[in-house]
């Protein structure tokens, strides 16, 4: 027996349990993973509390992590007992041990630290399609990142630094915005003290820009539009501040042509090959200086409900792991 976090109900982070659970043997395309580390994501708070319902309870919760193979399925030669994998987008992760399928697994090179990529993996994919596929940023480019001190911020930051472009990024409070300079955001705005709407048109010379990634919602997505240039692309890929209102389409004519994305990793790495694409790009990234894995926050595992707390309050900075 194995010890997991589990939710029985859905609520606030009072609801997450550390219960002894029985993992057994891997079927088919499964294995058997002995977690190292597990990663912290806001997708885990949605699922926690039923903003995204789950079909079955009591349910193991948690998106992404990183361990080491225990035993394989009759049918799985892609890895090997001993191998270290890292994954994301696969709902169970708050557990010392569990069962997964193999083609969701990615090795990982054996420079990486296994709490950092655990930590970061999740959100370094998702920097990844943003960057490179949902707006392919150029060098020349400036771009605003909603929240740009969260776990996703800061590496969309970096990364974007790193391909040639000027980075605006908004955060919320001067600790928060000394540490998105530190990864690469050339310009911060701090909303609580500034209108970040007439920072960027002053930053851009009354132009806007081209692309705002926003994993906010609510309470930044309208005002994020009037930063955008014509024909420019408002990508909200998060809704930490709740979901957006019901959008007039109207809006998007009359404020320049504008278009609206509302992507997903689950189906940017859908097929195993395009997982495995983003995933090499990624680590190349991290082998290259554009994006650096690092841990700010760490809990025992037992101590997730400790973990949202903070997350939720918007104590956290940059990615935080759950340790088995």
């Amino acid at each position: 027996m194995v010890h997991a976090i589990r939710i029985h109900e859905h609520g606030g982070p009072e609801v997450l349990r550390w219960d002894e659970i029985e993992v057994g043997e891997p079927g088919s395309g499964q294995v058997r993973i002995r977690q190292t580390a597990v990663g912290l994501n806001y997708i885990d708070t949605y699922h926690r509390s039923g903003a995204y319902k789950l079909p079955d309870l009591p349910a193991v919760i948690g998106m992404a992590g990183t361990g080491v193979v225990e035993a394989l399925g009759p049918d799985v030669t892609t890895l090997k007992v001993g191998d270290r994998v890292g994954y994301a987008m696969s709902i169970g992760a708050y557990a010392e041990s569990r069962l997964i399928a193999a083609d969701r697994l990615v090795p990982l090179p054996s420079w990486l630290d296994e709490q950092a990529t655990a930590a970061t993996l999740l959100q370094g994919l998702t920097a990844q399609y943003l960057l490179r596929s949902t707006h392919v940023v150029q060098p020349g480019d400036t771009i605003l990142v909603q929240a740009a001190a969260g776990g996703v911020g800061l590496l969309l930051c970096s990364w974007a630094r790193h391909l040639g472009a000027t980075v605006i990024g908004t955060v919320g409070s001067a600790e928060k915005a000394e540490l998105a300079k530190a990864h690469g955001c050339h310009h911060t705005i701090d909303y609580t003290r500034e209108n970040f709407v007439t920072r960027v048109k002053d930053l851009t010379d009354g132009q806007g820009v081209p692309v705002v990634y926003d994993g906010v919602g609510k309470t930044t997505f309208l005002d994020g539009l009037d930063c955008l240039r014509p024909r420019g692309l408002m990508v909200l890929f998060g809704a930490a501040s709740g979901a957006p209102a019901p959008l007039d389409l109207g809006l998007l004519a009359a404020k320049g042509s504008l278009y609206v994305t509302r992507p997903t990793l689950a189906t940017y790495t859908a097929k195993r090959e395009d997982l495995m694409a983003s995933a090499a790009d990624l680590f190349d990234a991290v082998k290259n200086g554009g994006v650096t894995f690092t841990v700010n926050q760490r809990f025992a595992l037992k101590d997730t409900a400790e973990a949202h707390r903070a997350l939720e309050a918007r104590a956290t900075t940059g990615s935080t792991v759950l340790v088995p």
